[in-house]
């Protein structure tokens, strides 16, 4: 990058002016106001306990309160995992087809 020319941007961050711009205290700043995880939501829909007013489905995936309607997909997850998301919806939907045969055979 250096051979063409490529350099950080070098005007600060409106919100981390108050420190020091390139320390680490700068990008710490810089980071906690730019990261997001819009590519993963999840929690839109948690799975919790019936004593948790907050939980929309049970741990059969069904919805509280509504008949034959699951959901089966990552918004279940109450918390966001470490990792990519793929993984953990995939087997949310095995799950749900497991539970969907076990009800109808």
């Amino acid at each position: 990058m250096k051979s063409i020319g490529a350099k950080l941007h070098d005007k600060p961050f409106p919100g981390c002016r108050h420190q020091e711009m390139g320390s680490d205290d700068y990008w710490r700043c810089y980071a906690r106001h730019l990261v997001s995880s819009i590519y993963h939501p999840v929690g839109t829909c948690k799975m919790a306990p019936d004593s948790d007013p907050m939980g929309v489905v049970d741990n059969k995936l069904r919805v509280k309160g509504v008949t034959n309607l699951r959901v089966a997909d990552a918004s279940i997850m109450p918390l966001v995992t470490s990792g990519n998301t793929n993984a953990p919806s995939i087997m949310i939907g095995e799950r749900a087809a497991d539970f969907i045969k076990e009800d109808h055979l």
